[in-house]
């Protein structure tokens, strides 16, 4: 089923795995065409897509880097000709008490988190003020970036800048760039997992009004819509599927 979305192109980061690959899926159902961006392969992802009929190109590369966002970008103006939509889902996270973290790891949480957001959503504006069609950026946050969290210093701090940015640009690229973002409580993705998150923490994310780990499909409805005709006055906004872990 369209969502409004049909002829509009949606570059996506993370699409390999978690709230990045449900985004992919949910974009292309609602008719956009999908250009993924990870670092790995997101050959699995676009395989999928193709076979619900949707309509979806990848490029491999490290969001962090700016060659390889500007590389991406090119590859996707290259594939469908346009760009209309820019989803920052690219993410990552160390749980690591903060008088223990290292500057590298540290340093590598706000690449990814932050200047990741920041050189795909300025890539992306620079197109959508180009072809004079404007657009629309979703920026995908965290209900930590409100509250913190023991242990997650460098992710909450992240996340809280991605939260900052998204009103800066709003203000910045309006009316012709709609920017705004979403903000998950406790989604079932591999951040979630053994590689990101200690058994102890992830039993207490049900600890919130709906008591239970939400979907990413619940995210990427989400994304839907903010993407969508349904959101055409919003910016600088924040939609928080969260379980009500955060009641702003």
């Amino acid at each position: 089923m369209s969502a409004g979305l049909d002829g509009k192109v949606a570059f996506v980061t993370g699409v390999s795995s978690g709230i990045g690959a449900a985004a992919a899926h949910a974009l292309a159902a609602a008719g956009a065409r999908v250009f993924g961006f990870d670092l790995t392969s997101p050959a699995v992802t676009c395989d999928a897509v193709r076979a619900c009929g949707g309509d979806m190109a990848g490029y491999r590369g490290d969001v962090s880097v700016e060659d390889d966002v500007i590389g991406a970008v090119g590859t996707c103006l290259d594939s469908f000709g346009t760009l209309d939509i820019a989803v920052n889902c690219a993410g990552t996270a160390n749980e690591c008490p903060s008088l223990e973290e290292t500057v590298e790891d540290f340093d590598r949480v706000v690449a990814v988190n932050l200047r990741g957001t920041f050189l795909v959503g300025r890539e992306s504006i620079r197109q959508m003020l180009s072809h004079g069609k404007g657009g629309r950026i979703v920026n995908i946050a965290s209900d930590l970036g409100y509250l913190g969290r023991a242990g997650y210093g460098s992710y909450c701090a992240s996340k809280g800048a991605v939260l900052s940015l998204t009103r800066s640009w709003a203000r910045e690229f309006a009316p012709r760039v709609l920017v705004n973002c979403v903000a998950p409580g406790p989604i079932d993705t591999p951040m979630l997992g053994p590689d990101f998150m200690s058994p102890e923490v992830r039993a207490s994310e049900t600890a919130i009004p709906l008591a239970r780990i939400g979907s990413v499909e619940e995210v990427a409805a989400a994304i839907v819509f903010l993407s969508g005709p349904g959101a055409t006055f919003m910016t600088g906004q924040t939609i928080g599927p969260n379980g009500g872990s955060v009641m702003p």
